[in-house]
């Protein structure tokens, strides 16, 4: 009798010791799952304040964001481009009075095209290298920001021709889509060199990121390269950020916009780089 009793407080106190050691793994894991969500909005609230803010898409603030969180480069490009139509129809809603329709719809055309083809040839080009040239062409929109007064000659020259908005968003989502991008980066001082105002500038350039995103969203879910749950998450916090982000930009001066869209862009210039590397 006394060894069954000893028995019986020996099964006692293994189903005790396996029960507590399962709730502290699930307490663990549960720690582990908020962790997870917070730092994934958060993600979201700095991209998509960054995104209504400045005009851009948020890609070149959330992914490497993202890819640092622990998710594949490919599964950080595809939840950029799928957050990116939603933050960026909340920031366009909040700028839509200085959208100019005409030069949008035919950045949509060339970027769009862009967009497809880059992300079609994803992987295929050294990292290195579309960093690099990222870098350049960053360099070179940003002088256009100011071309205007560091050579108002020059500047009078580079006409803002449909043709030249065409073929100026195609390269430039043929580059950014090839690392999981919108082409939102690029587009505003783009549009500063092609004589908007700083303020249309981010304006037509949340509008045209909508559709560049959309048509590269497709290749990515065609190849399986979305994790919902992270993204539900990025997006909550997105709308919430580029909301935020929109009204501050609305009330900032033209001057700090431009200065502040300058140093993001030598930041995001460098980060892409060192990532690279």
């Amino acid at each position: 009798m006394l060894a069954g009793q000893r028995r019986d407080y020996a099964v006692k106190l293994l189903l005790s010791q396996i029960v507590h050691k399962e709730v502290t793994e699930f307490k663990g894991f549960a720690f582990m799952l908020h962790a997870q969500i917070i730092i994934f909005i958060l993600i979201g609230l700095v991209a998509g304040f960054m995104s209504g803010m400045f005009g851009i898409g948020g890609g070149s603030v959330r992914i490497p964001l993202l890819n640092l969180a622990g998710l594949p480069l490919l599964t950080a490009f595809a939840i950029n481009l799928f957050v990116i139509p939603f933050s960026s129809g909340v920031g366009a809603i909040s700028h839509k009075e200085n959208i100019d329709n005409k030069i949008a719809l035919h950045m949509i055309i060339g970027g769009t095209l862009g967009s497809l083809i880059g992300a079609f040839l994803t992987g295929l080009i050294p990292t290195l290298v579309l960093a690099i040239i990222f870098v350049v062409i960053s360099i070179i929109t940003i002088v256009g920001i100011y071309l205007d007064r560091i050579a108002p000659e020059l500047s009078k020259k580079l006409v803002p021709s449909l043709r030249n908005i065409v073929v100026g968003s195609f390269c430039l989502n043929l580059i950014t889509g090839m690392r999981g991008g919108s082409g939102g980066s690029l587009f505003p001082p783009f549009l500063r060199a092609m004589h908007l105002d700083i303020h249309k500038a981010i304006a037509t350039s949340l509008f045209v990121t909508i559709f560049t995103a959309l048509a590269a969203i497709f290749i990515y879910w065609h190849r399986g390269n979305i994790f919902w749950l992270p993204a539900l998450f990025v997006l909550v916090g997105s709308m919430i950020g580029v909301r935020v982000g929109s009204k501050l930009s609305l009330k900032t001066k033209p001057f700090w916009l431009e200065i502040g869209l300058s140093v993001l862009i030598v930041i995001l210039g460098l980060l892409t780089v060192y990532k690279a590397l």
